[in-house]
């Protein structure tokens, strides 16, 4: 245990097989001696083994949750095709661009190829593989169903992957909208009114209240934008971080933001899709309900259904039907709780459970494109709002000039 505490790094090799054929690769390991121990274990005879020099600019590639994703779909159709799950780890990493993915896939097959069990050589990597995916891949093993549990679990990480990427979608359009009004708003604070200003000082009248007030804006950001500036990244950086650090304060932000109009209920209905795909995923491999639900609750990504799905859990496991303790919840939607009665009542649950992840991720998308279409239209609004704002206090002055003569 110890040893796989430490750091890996990646070493080059050249030595013989069996056979007496040369032959290299690369492989991670904690120490050359090490990793000339685990090739031996391969029948490999190392005659060079050297720490593999890392790039001067540059290095791996970030790892993202779609490339797990893609490299479980991968995983599952070689081994459907009744590739070995060596040979199989061989064949994904040649083909794949992303050296940070190929040194991770290199990593697990020697763990692997050295006789750890797959779920075992996922479990050193807990940044890419949570307990989740790990639990299934143990369960498949066990059954002596890995592929068809390797295509379950590429299916909920794709439906997953995909939902998230919709409900970034829509947060990212109100993000957007505020972002630019506030650079086009600065730049003609900064910029442009000062020259209306300058014209100003001739007309020997006193301007409208308007125009005064936007051009004391102006005074205010052209002498101290920086502090505008350093404020909003202050302001920014303090959120993420009390969000990160403070469980309360998150659990706070995630009640709110539910109440949020259009955006809330994008997140509100995600949260149920989670719930849906997780728990069909899991009670479908065989995990028992109280467990699947534990499992379920800190996959849907906010603290109120976090919160509501341990109660859940806690009344299902004294005895307590599902879709009643649903319903006592008072967090989900009443087609999601009919479509969990007749799943528990026919004996069909994860089935009902996926109808319910189907409808929600289909409620979802149709959701983000509405937002789309209508944020369009929004920031033309918002921007013309603030522009003629600014452009009708500016010419106020010019219209009256006829009362100053």
């Amino acid at each position: 245990m110890a040893e796989n505490t430490q750091k890996l790094s990646q070493y080059t090799w050249e030595g013989k097989d069996r056979k007496g054929n040369k032959t290299k690769g690369e492989i991670a390991g904690v120490s050359s001696a090490l990793v000339k121990a685990q090739l031996r274990k391969q029948g490999i005879s190392p005659d060079k083994v050297r720490k593999k020099a890392k790039p001067l600019f540059g290095g791996s590639t970030k790892i993202t949750p779609f490339d797990i994703a893609m490299l479980t779909r991968q995983m599952a159709t070689m081994m459907k095709a009744g590739v070995p799950l060596v040979q199989s780890f061989d064949i994904v990493a040649d083909g794949l661009e992303n050296k940070g993915l190929q040194e991770l896939i290199t990593t697990i097959r020697n763990d692997v190829a050295s006789g750890a069990s797959f779920a075992v050589a996922l479990r050193r990597h807990p940044k890419h593989f949570d307990d989740l995916y790990c639990n299934l891949v143990d369960s498949g093993e066990k059954a002596g169903a890995l592929e068809q549990m390797l295509d379950r679990i590429a299916m909920y990480l794709e439906k997953t992957e995909t939902l998230k990427k919709k409900v970034k979608k829509a947060m990212t359009y109100p993000i957007a909208v505020v972002v630019v009004a506030i650079i086009v708003t600065a730049i003609l604070l900064i910029k442009v009114v000062p020259q209306f200003e300058e014209l100003f000082h001739g007309f020997g009248a006193e301007l409208p209240v308007f125009t005064q007030f936007v051009i004391g804006i102006s005074e205010w950001m052209q002498e101290w934008w920086f502090i505008a500036l350093l404020g909003l990244v202050g302001f920014v950086f303090c959120f993420k971080e009390a969000k990160s650090r403070s469980p309360k304060f998150s659990d706070l932000v995630d009640k709110y933001v539910l109440k949020l109009p259009v955006v809330g209920e994008i997140l509100d209905k995600s949260a149920v899709a989670r719930f849906g795909r997780v728990l069909s995923t899991t009670f479908a491999s065989g995990v028992p309900l109280v467990d699947a639900l534990e499992s379920v609750a800190g996959a849907t990504g906010n603290a109120v259904y976090r919160d509501g799905i341990n109660k859940i859990r806690e009344e299902v496991s004294s005895g307590t039907q599902l879709q009643a303790s649903m319903r006592a919840a008072g967090i989900f939607p009443v087609m999601a709780i009919q479509l969990t009665a007749i799943g528990e009542e026919s004996g069909n649950l994860d089935a009902m459970l996926e109808k319910v992840a189907d409808h929600y991720e289909s409620v979802v998308d149709d959701m983000v494109d509405n937002l789309t279409a209508l944020m369009e239209p929004m920031i033309m609004a918002v921007l013309g709002v603030l522009v003629g704002g600014l452009i009708v206090a500016m010419y106020l002055p010019i219209f009256q000039m006829g009362q100053v003569v």
